[in-house]
């Protein structure tokens, strides 16, 4: 694929008690040493497959030497607690350490992300670990916001797409919250990018792009929130608002190489 190889792989979760699965792209230039690496958190419903199918981000990858990791977005399997709704349970980990029963047991996805997965990533693959970038699209861009924010000095970039950015104050964030944090709002601030922004240790330049015509943008995403908190503590942040575009891939397809740049730029 552009020269490099597409990979998709299963292992034994210690932080999330199942197999869990993700998919690396190594670019040409692995063959020659290691690369940096950018991270990409799914949204609701999505596995580690749909941004190496859907979004085209191998071919500027290549160009740059950037080496892809793509986790699933949750636990799964028969052991694993589910839900009726697409918006909590398999499909969706938030990607929260969860304290809350059912849920507790599996839904550790935060461990998994920031300290499980970056071992074997750095174990099985050519991976400049002192060069990562993280991105990701709705509810992954809340995960690639949260964990850039929470961990200083881990990332040399930082962007998303479409993020929900303040999921305290939004329907999508207060159901998971409730279910897999309880009732203690107090908790749910250690992952809410716009309550994070604040006492940010670095201040990592952050890129979001946001469709103007995303049907989720008034009621889920509400970036304006996040813009304001940003702009109170210092937080440099451009929000790019993209006329007509929605919440597809088709939209993070066409502005994927200008994220791509943003993190190469970084490397």
């Amino acid at each position: 694929l552009f020269g490099g190889t597409a990979s998709f792989h299963k292992h034994a979760s210690a932080a999330c008690s199942c197999d869990m699965e993700f998919a690396v792209y190594l670019p040409p230039q692995a063959a020659q040493g290691d690369c940096p690496v950018l991270w990409y958190l799914s949204g609701l419903t999505c596995t580690a497959e749909n941004v190496m199918v859907k979004a085209g981000a191998q071919r500027y990858a290549a160009e740059r030497g950037i080496l892809l990791v793509a986790p699933d977005t949750s636990p799964r399997g028969d052991t694993v607690p589910d839900d009726e709704s697409y918006d909590m349970g398999c499909g969706a980990g938030f990607y929260l350490n969860a304290t809350q029963a059912p849920w507790s047991t599996h839904f550790h996805m935060y461990d998994y992300i920031v300290e499980e997965l970056p071992d074997i990533i750095a174990e099985h693959f050519p991976a400049d670990m002192s060069r990562q970038g993280i991105t990701g699209h709705s509810m992954g861009g809340h995960g690639a916001l949260t964990i850039g924010l929470k961990n200083p000095g881990r990332f040399k970039s930082l962007s998303a797409f479409s993020p929900i950015v303040a999921p305290m104050r939004v329907p999508w964030g207060q159901k998971a919250f409730s279910g897999y944090l309880g009732e203690d709002r107090t908790t749910w601030e250690e992952y809410d990018a716009t309550q994070l922004v604040g006492s940010a240790k670095e201040r990592l330049p952050i890129l979001i792009d946001q469709g103007g015509g995303d049907g989720f943008l008034e009621d889920q995403l509400k970036p304006y929130l996040f813009e304001e908190a940003c702009r109170a503590a210092g937080h440099p942040v451009e929000v790019r608002m993209q006329a007509g575009y929605d919440h597809s891939y088709y939209f993070i397809a066409t502005f994927i190489e200008d994220h791509i740049t943003h993190h190469a730029a970084a490397f």
